[in-house]
């Protein structure tokens, strides 16, 4: 029996493992608020005004002067509404008829409208312009953190830790979407305290001390809130990023047959809610401790508001201060601790901002220090010659280069073939010619200049690449081919780039044409083929006319109709440039004038086709199992 169950519980399947453990480690990973003060967090609220005021500033200065008039406006209305109420008191609680007390009370009472109305007025000046600034800004702040990215050197994408702070920046791109408004509020609400604070000194010194003690600890509590908030926030980086990439390999229309083909929905769905789960679990884990700052702070200042009450009401009872200064103190009272409140909430969620904006902030100076800046030179055309010299290039991490000594000559009018295992540096020998990387130690020269030492948007202006993994950009079939090129009114050049590969019966029969979107997740889009999106990335390519042609197994998903036409064509252009073809199809060698075998890093065999299969070698040994079928 036991035997039995035994066997039963081994076939059952068994569960699917958790998501790894992801942790956000490294040189940039330290928790801003791990050593900070509160003096030092309170600080702060001064400088994130006036980064948000400059920020601001840059993109509508008219609406930072609405916004900062505004509040002026605000508190000049409080500070006539308070005195109005004031001098109303006195005859709405003397003697005399109902009718002479409105009378005398009368004129008083017109102000306080009129003040109560240009608050309002005011206020909805500053929701324009408030709304009018709010989308431009967040617009900046994106555009600036995707231009921060894409400028970069490409090397910094392999640096531990980059995705995730860019994930952090993220979220302070974010909370741009109410920084203003939090602004706006705050000094708003410090002006209004202000004013109805000088007037509560006037009326009694004794009550001001008092109702700071009661709002005090709301604001401590509040900080403090939003410190433990971002301690969630930060523990949560690394998840959080990981589950959105997740999010989109899982959802996207372009991997939805192997995600249903090979069964992969349940486990994906697993590992989304696992993720989620463990984000989860830190928040909750978190919230006793929120409730009792909370608590402490509600207590606290429960207390002090109590003691604010008693000494108004005993300031009365004891004809220390007159009952009609006694009623606009009630007033006084009341505006000064909502002014309080207001300070205090909206400083609170200033400061809650400043630490995402400050991730952001740091993302931002972290990219610009990896930007792409080298030298002045710039490659003129011809480019007659590349040359790599002892060229050694290693990735942030690994143990061993990816190039390791790499000398080689590229000559125009060449075909130069690279071939190799999986792994063995050709893709990352193609980055070093093109500038995309540039060596850590040797040099990669054009027509004598060193890469290190040239404008590379001059190097790039001359290059054509067709990578491993090329992009299917969601733009219209003439972007497709054209982008990164100067705007041209001629579709000449871009259907001989089409009928380069072999793609003008298809795109003729899109339903636009050349301005068909090609991105069925749109409405009104189209889908290619993966074959047909190669010849397309090929085409781009070729529409260039560049002086260094790079193909990394351009042919991957074509039928042999489409590979043939492809290589027919780089063979016929082949005298005016300087061409690399990266191939594991070693047949396809045969158009190339040189071929180098590379094996961790290093050439270890170089020459012509007929050459290497003769010379049993690794090229040899390859070539015959790839005909071993």
């Amino acid at each position: 029996m036991a035997s039995a169950e035994s066997r039963e519980r081994a076939s059952e399947p068994l569960p699917p493992p958790p998501p790894a453990e992801i942790k956000y480690a490294g040189e940039y990973s330290v928790n801003p608020l791990g050593q900070a003060s509160f003096r030092r967090l309170g600080a702060q609220l001064p400088r994130v005004l006036g980064r948000i005021i400059v920020m601001a500033w840059r993109i509508d200065r008219r609406a930072v002067v609405l916004l900062l008039a505004c509040p002026v406006v605000t508190g000049a209305a409080a500070a006539l509404l308070l005195a109005a109420t004031a001098r109303a008191m006195g005859p709405l609680l003397g003697a005399g008829t109902v009718g002479d007390r409105l009378r005398e009370a009368l004129p008083a009472l017109v102000v306080i409208g009129i003040a109560a109305g240009v608050a309002r007025v005011a206020g909805v000046v500053a929701m324009y312009a408030e709304r009018r600034i709010t989308p431009l800004l967040t617009t900046e702040a994106d555009t600036a953190l995707v231009e921060a990215v894409c400028r970069v050197e490409a090397s910094a994408y392999a640096v531990d830790g980059f995705s995730d702070r860019q994930e952090a920046a993220e979220m302070g791109v974010m909370r741009t979407h109410v920084m203003v408004t939090d602004a706006q509020r705050f000094l708003s609400a410090l002006v209004r305290m202000v004013t109805a604070a000088g007037a509560l000194s006037v009326l009694n010194p004794l009550l001001l001390p008092l109702l700071l003690l009661a709002v005090l600890p709301a604001g401590v509590g509040a900080i403090l809130t939003a410190r433990v908030d971002y301690e969630i926030h930060y523990a949560n980086i690394a998840d959080r990023n990981v589950r959105g990439m997740m999010r989109w390999w899982s959802t996207t229309p372009k991997y939805g047959d192997e995600v249903r083909a090979n069964s992969m929905t349940a486990y994906l769905i697993f590992w989304y809610r696992s993720l989620s789960e463990r984000c989860d679990r830190r928040t909750l884990a978190a919230a006793p401790r929120t409730l009792r700052i909370a608590l402490a702070s509600s207590l606290v200042a429960g207390v002090f508001l109590v003691a604010t009450w008693g000494a108004l009401v005993w300031l009365a009872a004891t004809d220390r201060i007159a009952l009609a200064l006694a009623a606009t103190a009630v007033v006084a009272v009341q505006t000064t601790l909502a002014g309080l409140s207001q300070v205090i909430i909206n400083g609170a969620a200033l400061f809650h901002t400043s630490l995402y904006l400050s991730d952001m902030q740091a993302f931002l100076d972290d990219a610009s220090a990896r930007a792409t800046v080298r030298g002045t030179l710039s490659v003129a055309l011809p480019v007659e010659e590349i040359r790599l010299e002892e060229t050694v290039y290693q990735y942030p991490g690994k143990d061993r280069p990816a190039v390791d000594g790499v000398s080689l000559t590229l000559r125009r009018g060449e075909i130069l073939a690279v071939v190799g295992a999986n792994g063995s540096g050709k893709s990352t020998l193609t980055r070093l010619i093109t500038g995309i990387y540039l060596a850590d130690k040797g040099r990669v020269t054009w027509n004598g200049m060193d890469l290190a030492e040239t404008d590379p948007a001059t190097v790039w202006g001359h290059t054509g690449l067709v990578p491993q993994i090329f992009a299917q950009w969601p733009l219209r079939v003439r972007e497709n081919v054209t982008l990164g090129q100067p705007r041209s009114r001629d579709d000449g050049p871009v259907w001989d780039a089409i009928d380069a590969v072999g793609m003008r019966r298809p795109v003729e029969d899109l339903t636009a044409g050349l301005d068909t979107l090609l991105a069925r997740e749109v409405f009104g889009g189209a889908e290619l083929s993966g074959g047909q999106w190669q010849r397309i990335a090929c085409s781009r390519a070729l529409y260039r006319r560049p002086a260094l042609l790079i193909l990394d197994e351009p042919t991957s998903q074509m039928d042999p109709r489409g590979e043939h036409q492809i290589f027919e064509r780089i063979k016929s252009i082949a005298g005016d440039r300087i061409t690399i073809v990266v191939t594991h199809r070693l047949e396809n060698t045969r158009l190339a004038d040189h071929i180098v075998v590379m094996e961790q890093g290093r050439i270890t065999e170089q020459g012509r086709y007929d050459d290497l299969v003769h010379a049993g070698g690794t090229f040899a040994e390859l070539l015959e199992l790839s005909q071993d079928r």
